[in-house]
């Protein structure tokens, strides 16, 4: 039986902002896998991928693996014209990937990711490369915008087929029905799968998924419909992808990609844990999803600091308890001062610990902002602002579609959360200046403290 082949692809990004916080394209290495395993032979191809080093090309890696992707200037498209930043492409782009298909035969079909459903520009302008290309080859089109976007994608992608959802055995039966492939093995289930790093070697950091999807609900949030369950994976099998990982690549630095890590902790992350230390493993963890507050109790603050955790990001959002009961109940009052009293007993350090919060949200008054960003501070932690991002199929979606002055519906460039599209005066370019002066202000006259103090 003839091996059937598959072109993989993570596109470029344009935006006015981006930057490599342990960034891989987990569910197109899930799919790679899957499909492997069931006997295809798969190219990849990832536009975010980076040298190794400045002779390499790129940029110089920062602390822990993470750092700045490649950078081109681009012309905004005709939409942001009046957002007064620069625009760019990051990552590798066209011509590269031009040269990378140049000689290849032609696959029986190309699959192309997508992330952020601003960024389809770029899965766009991949996805004609490919079909000028291989006109003939069959392109199908994943991810996180082609699920919350989906008629948007079919309308304008170009894709043969626009798949929404994240399920590799779905991409495996489209493949078979539509295409009339045969495999010649049957596939795993994804918690037993581990993903395809090999295909982006070397590596200098790697990523974790031990969970998909999130019990809690909350209106931003769209998690609810990538992964509509909650399923968690067994902890010897998480652990013997670390090992493995850790063995092939020897990457020190692994990423959680988890959105409810520490849930059923007992059960789950602490067993994972205690198992790394046992085999002595050489890992340091981050967190670059913000971890839940209520969940951080001291025991199991102190067996992340045993097992090697560096990276600390909390997901606070809002010092308004009013507004979380409204929005899912992720934060009661004194869960914040909590989590980062027990991180500071089992050792963390003030530069270890971040707390996100959220701003420039439909109806949010600027002073909310503000109370939260100095709350933050005077416990000692860091804080880091994140700007909301409307998004389609989330509980505040009307909210969001009531509060900005852009067309959110139709074009998907609006949801960019660099522009604050649903912030309006509360959240003005000058008043955004005028709170990230007040953080850092803050923060540097305040001696570096632990969380809590």
């Amino acid at each position: 039986m003839r091996q059937p082949t598959f072109l993989l692809i993570n596109p470029w990004i344009y935006d006015f902002a981006a930057y490599d916080m342990w960034a891989k394209p987990m569910g197109l290495l899930y799919i790679a896998s899957y499909l492997r395993e069931r006997g295809a032979r798969i190219r990849f191809w990832d536009a975010l991928s980076r040298p190794n080093s400045p002779d390499g090309g790129g940029p110089a890696r920062r602390a822990f693996g993470a750092g700045k992707f490649p950078r081109t200037k681009a012309p905004k498209p005709p939409q942001l014209q009046s957002i007064d930043r620069t625009y760019a492409r990051y990552g590798r782009g066209p011509e590269e990937l031009r040269a990378f298909i140049g000689d290849m035969e032609s696959p029986d079909a190309i699959l192309v990711t997508s992330l952020m459903t601003y960024w389809y520009p770029g899965v766009f302008e991949a996805i004609e490369t490919v079909k000028t290309r291989f006109p003939a080859t069959p392109v199908l089109l994943g991810g996180i915008y082609a699920t919350l976007c989906e008629a948007h994608a079919r309308a304008n992608s170009q894709a043969d087929e626009v798949l929404a959802g994240a399920d590799e055995a779905r991409v495996a039966q489209w493949l078979e029905s539509r295409l009339g492939i045969r495999f010649t093995a049957p596939g795993a289930d994804w918690e037993k799968l581990h993903p395809a790093f090999d295909l982006l070697a070397p590596l200098d950091y790697s990523c974790v998924l031990t969970s998909r999807g999130c019990p809690y609900a909350c209106h931003y949030c769209a998690s609810k419909s990538l992964y509509p369950g909650f399923t968690q994976r067994e902890p010897e099998d998480v652990v013997e992808e670390l090992a493995r990982a850790s063995a092939a690549y020897g990457a020190l630095d692994v990423a959680f990609y988890d959105d409810a890590l520490l849930v059923n902790a007992g059960r789950h992350i602490a067993p994972i844990l205690e198992e790394v230390l046992k085999r002595g493993l050489p890992l340091r963890f981050h967190t670059p999803n913000g971890l839940h507050l209520r969940e951080l109790n001291l025991d199991l603050a102190a067996l992340m600091k045993r097992a090697g955790f560096k990276t600390i990001r909390l997901g606070f959002e809002s010092a308004d308890l009013e507004w979380h009961r409204e929005t899912g109940g992720k934060v009661r009052e004194g869960d914040l001062e909590r989590a980062l009293g027990n991180l500071r007993k089992a050792g963390f350090d003030r530069e270890e610990v971040g707390v996100y919060v959220l701003v420039g949200l439909p109806e949010q008054r600027y002073e909310e902002a503000e109370e939260a960003v100095k709350m933050v501070l005077d416990m000692g932690a860091r804080c880091f602002l994140s700007e909301y991002s409307p998004i389609p199929r989330t509980r505040l979606w009307d909210k969001a579609l009531a509060a900005a002055p852009y067309d959110l519906a139709r074009e998907p460039l609006f949801h960019n959360n660099s522009i604050i599209p649903c912030g309006g005066s509360e959240f003005s370019p000058e008043r955004m200046r005028t709170l990230k002066r007040l953080k850092e202000k803050r923060e540097e006259g305040r001696p570096a403290a632990t969380p809590g103090e």
